[in-house]
This record gives C-alpha cells, sequence and structure tokens, in this order.
C-alpha cells in the first residue's frame, strides 16, 4: 500500500441505479462543512466548477452547534483568500489559558511564549460566511437537503456521484472528474475506500465528555482548564452571552444523569480555585454525551475520490484541532486541483495524503499528550495521576517545555 493514490487509468465504469438525469460538473464536494466549503470557495475562485452537496438544511448548518477555536495560520489563511472579513470583525482574540489544579490557579500566556494566538469565532458563523460567500456572493452550485448520497466510478477516471433532490424526489446523478469527501465522520464518502486499500487507525480514550452549552456568560476571560480527581472540566467562551463547558463522565453516559443542578454542582467543584471568579450559571441550552476517540484514515485517497475533516480523520474535542485541520486539508486539496486544472500540475494531488497526513500525526499525539494531562489525576491510578501533575508543573515552568507545548497548542504552518 503506498501514502498516496494517483488516477488510475480508464476502465469499466460501475454506475450506481438509473438516475432520472444525468448533469455534468468538474468537482462534487459532499458536504457542507468547514471543510467543503473552504474547498469550495477555493475552487470557485479558481474558476473550477464544482457542486456542494449537503444532507441538512442551510438553516441546519448554520446552526449546528461545533467547535470554536481556530489557530492563527488558519485565520491568515482564509484571510488571504478574502474568507475572513467578518470573521476578523467578529472575533475575539486569546492570549491566554489557565489550568487549574489542587485549588491552584495558573495562567499560561502562551501568545508571549510563541507569539500567535487563539482565536474564538464559532463554527456555525464560520459556516455561515462559507456559505455566504459561496452561495450568495460567487453564485456557487450548493445543494440543500439531498438524500441517499451513491458516489460511484471513483476508480475510474470517469466518476460520479447520483442523489435525491429533496424537492423533486428525482434521482440526479452528476458526473464529474473528482469527488472530495468532506462529509463527516458519518458520511457516506469514507465508507466508498476499499477495506483492502486503507488502514484505519483508532484510539479510545476510555473517558467520556458531556459537552454543554450554557446561556451565561463567561467566567473568565480565557479558556479554564480544571484538572480535578473527580474528572477534567473545561470552561470555553463563545460569546459575550454563552459559555461552552465540558464535564468528564463515564462513557457512553446518559446525558439525563446530568440535570442542571448536577451539573452546576461539578463545574463549581472541578473549576474551583483560590481566588478565581465563581462561575455564572444559566439554561443550558445544549447537553450531549462525546465518545472520545481519535482515528485516522490512511490514505486520505484513493482513485478519483479525496477526503477531508472528519471524514479522513477525527479528534476528540481535547486539543481543538477538528476545525483547525479541516481547513488545511481543504487548503492544499482546493490548491491542488486548481493546479491540476490550471497548469496540469498533478503534484499537488499525488502528495496530498501524505502531505496533510504529517500534520493530522502531529495533532494525533498533541492530543495524546493531552489526555493524559487532563485525565491522569481522575484516572484512579496513582502513578498516572502523579505523572500528569509532573507533566502540568514542567509545562508550566520550564519555558522550553511551555514553548513547545505552546507551539502545537496554537498550531504551526509547519509541519516535522
Amino acid at each position: 500500500m503506498t501514502a498516496d493514490a494517483s488516477v488510475p487509468p480508464p476502465s469499466a465504469i460501475p454506475l450506481s441505479a438509473p438516475a432520472a438525469s444525468v448533469r455534468r460538473t468538474r468537482v462534487v464536494v459532499v458536504g457542507a462543512g468547514p471543510a467543503g466549503l473552504t474547498l469550495a470557495n477555493i475552487l470557485r475562485a479558481g474558476s473550477v466548477d464544482c457542486v456542494v452537496l449537503e444532507n441538512e438544511s442551510r438553516e441546519f448548518i448554520e446552526r449546528r452547534p461545533r467547535a470554536g477555536f481556530l489557530e492563527e495560520w488558519a485565520v491568515r489563511a482564509l484571510e488571504g483568500r478574502g474568507l475572513a472579513d467578518r470573521l476578523l470583525a467578529n472575533t475575539v482574540v486569546h492570549t491566554e489559558c489557565e489550568f487549574r489544579l489542587a485549588g491552584e490557579s495558573h495562567r499560561f500566556p502562551y501568545a508571549e511564549v510563541s507569539g500567535r494566538r487563539h482565536y474564538v469565532y464559532p463554527q456555525p458563523l464560520l459556516v455561515t460566511d462559507l456559505v455566504r460567500e459561496y452561495a450568495d456572493v460567487r453564485g456557487g452550485d450548493i445543494r440543500f437537503g439531498v438524500r441517499d448520497v451513491e458516489p460511484a466510478g471513483i476508480d475510474t477516471d470517469r466518476p460520479s456521484v447520483t442523489y435525491t433532490d429533496a424537492e423533486t424526489g428525482e434521482r440526479v446523478r452528476l458526473d464529474c472528474d473528482f469527488v472530495a469527501g468532506c462529509d463527516g465522520a458519518r458520511g457516506v464518502t469514507r465508507g466508498c475506500l476499499p477495506p483492502e486499500h486503507v488502514v484505519i487507525a483508532r484510539h479510545d480514550f476510555g473517558v467520556g465528555w458531556l459537552a454543554l452549552l450554557a446561556e451565561a456568560p463567561p467566567s473568565s476571560d480565557c479558556v479554564v482548564f480544571g484538572i480535578h480527581p473527580r474528572g477534567f472540566a473545561g470552561h470555553m467562551a463563545r460569546s459575550a452571552q454563552v459559555t461552552r463547558y465540558y464535564l468528564e463522565c463515564p462513557p457512553g453516559d446518559d446525558p439525563d444523569n446530568w440535570p442542571h443542578e448536577r451539573v452546576w454542582s461539578e463545574l463549581h467543584e472541578r473549576l474551583a480555585a483560590d481566588g478565581a471568579q465563581p462561575l455564572n450559571e444559566g439554561k443550558l441550552i445544549e447537553k450531549r454525551v462525546l465518545a472520545m476517540h481519535n482515528y485516522v484514515v490512511e490514505p486520505m485517497a484513493y482513485g478519483r475520490l479525496y477526503l477531508a475533516g472528519d471524514s479522513a480523520h477525527l479528534l476528540a474535542p481535547i486539543g481543538a484541532k477538528g476545525m483547525n485541520l479541516a481547513i488545511h486539508d481543504s487548503l492544499l486539496l482546493g490548491d491542488a486541483l486548481v493546479a491540476h486544472y490550471g497548469k496540469g500540475d498533478e503534484s499537488g494531488l499525488r502528495g496530498y495524503s501524505r502531505t496533510c497526513l504529517r500534520r493530522v500525526w502531529q495533532y494525533q499525539e498533541f492530543s495524546q499528550w493531552l489526555s493524559d494531562v487532563y485525565h491522569g489525576v481522575s484516572s484512579g491510578d496513582p502513578f498516572r495521576a502523579g505523572i500528569a501533575t509532573a507533566r502540568l508543573r514542567r509545562t508550566l515552568g520550564s519555558p522550553a517545555a511551555g514553548a513547545g507545548f505552546a507551539e502545537l497548542f496554537l498550531g504551526k504552518d509547519t509541519d516535522y
């Protein structure tokens, strides 16, 4: 097995069930999240015809609560492509984070250490901006509410994607040159890669996180990580009136086991520290348990199908890396496709998987390291607890260790 997929020679074309109508485009982008929309905007700007297919409505994807932290390199990359005007006008910039351990608060000034910052901009706002730019400003073709999406012929030079139109119920086939699988962890495109062609590496952290959104002003001016024997807790501002919280819980726990009073009691307990501002309580508007696991699909391409974002790799929200990796993939794939059509340059497509995976694995390693810090104290294992505490104190006390942590926590626009 090779690390990258090249385009195979022409061969017989397996087609899905006959479609009522057949249309033609160059690239079909399956999925309208940050990966698919960033890619579609790059293709549109590069005069490469594409169609975006999304099974949810526009209203749904513009409201769906997701990640909120963007690394500075990602913001600058979007800015350079004319995709960050609203982001830069409305973002909140963070320069520090705070660890709370054994009743003590420890501020970590990562901007001072690294010269880089975090940008807080909820994913629904970024998706809204990218949809507006692609569909409303640039006139791109995006089809919402599609059903039964079925890629075919991806191992030939004439792939296609068939779907059911939401309004008419008609089956439509899009013949194309390439398919971009940007439809996330539960999408259909990843399943199109032959099992014998790919390796899916998976890691389960053995814990769950209760993800919460509260209609309450942030209780700190930065992200707060509570490392506590009862379990990890996290505080992340989303807006002036909404705060994201996380609580470590048993894997597969039922959100109904966490009524309002229990949630706030645990948050107060796990985020307590001398001199810390009391938490601002509010109505819980989201409550769900996340399965804390990571995976990597390698390679990220087969034939004319290229995966991007969560279709190719999943990161639990431990290091806030998922949206950033999705953008990174899409920048590389978009530029590679534009070069293919504009210059006949195939190098970007040939090297796409290899180049993406260098950063993917760096972020996976950081996620594993940070999970050990977050969850060691609550593991019930005195050895793991001691190691986690030692790692954190070294990070906070050693300039060299702090610089290494800041580089990965904030992301770096180079790969090792």
